[in-house]
């Protein structure tokens, strides 16, 4: 992913400076009224929503720890008056000037679905012409409902077994909000993706082959499994992983109709 010219990464290789403010009349456009805690965004991504060319926002805030997080950085809840270091009207801004060289944004984090001024901030974007994605680990199944009219398209990660998913999140009951935010998503009939980052530090093969089958029979679909990867990531749990693979989980042939994004 290509990050603003103008935003230099952060130590996670984030953005977290802010795109050039001031032109044509995108901070005029933006209807949000809460502020819009944005910590970083990323202006052209060919992976954050497949088969598609986003802009990124990246939103602060997230209610889970998980092991594999590689913006950790973006986990601290910013305080309820805060806008972040991008201010949304400058977003706006930018994806106005760039609108016709993008398909859509995605709103991804952190947990979007923590800020308040996320409908306003989707509202914005359609306004532009602009398809909308979302990433969600769906801790709040009621706010994700929500949402779920005002987008295209979701990216839900499910991350354990429910009665395993504290192992991940390090929070509980984080497995029952993610089953739920499933079942949200399925009777929506928006379009999504079910995405799974298998971590070697805690996932055995028995706990993949079981979860995948546990989704196949709840009727999901486009089921995708994620590598775990170190950069970015707390040095313990890199040390932990010590280049461990998706690949040291699964066998070669195992779940040959899933998806493996290394």
């Amino acid at each position: 992913m290509t990050a603003l010219a103008s935003t230099p990464p952060g130590p996670s290789g984030r953005p977290t400076a802010s795109p050039t403010a001031g032109h044509g009349t995108g901070s005029d456009r933006s209807r949000t009224l809460a502020p819009l805690a944005v910590a970083g965004m990323t202006s052209l991504s060919t992976v954050d929503w497949p088969g598609r060319l986003v802009a990124t926002v990246l939103l602060q805030g997230c209610p889970w720890r998980c092991t594999y997080c590689h913006s950790r950085d973006l986990a601290p809840v910013a305080p309820a008056d805060s806008e972040g270091p991008i201010a949304w009207p400058d977003v706006v801004a930018f994806l106005e000037r760039q609108r016709d060289r993008l398909d859509g944004v995605v709103f991804s984090g952190g947990e979007p679905t923590l800020q308040a001024a996320l409908p306003a901030a989707i509202a914005d974007v359609r306004e532009l012409g602009l398809a909308v994605g979302l990433h969600t680990a769906g801790p709040w199944p009621v706010r994700l409902e929500h949402v779920l009219p005002l987008v295209d398209w979701v990216g839900l990660d499910i991350k354990h077994l429910p009665e395993d998913y504290e192992l991940v999140t390090g929070a509980r009951p984080s497995g029952d909000a993610a089953y739920r935010s499933l079942a949200v998503l399925q009777r929506s009939g928006v379009d999504h993706e079910v995405r799974t980052t298998v971590d070697p530090t805690v996932h055995s093969r028995g706990d993949v082959l079981e979860l995948c089958g546990r989704l196949a029979a709840l009727g999901v679909r486009g089921h995708v499994l994620q590598e775990a990867h170190p950069l970015g990531t707390d040095a313990g749990y890199a040390a932990a992983l010590a280049g461990m693979r998706l690949s040291d989980v699964l066998h070669d042939d195992d779940l040959p109709q899933l998806e493996r994004r290394t």
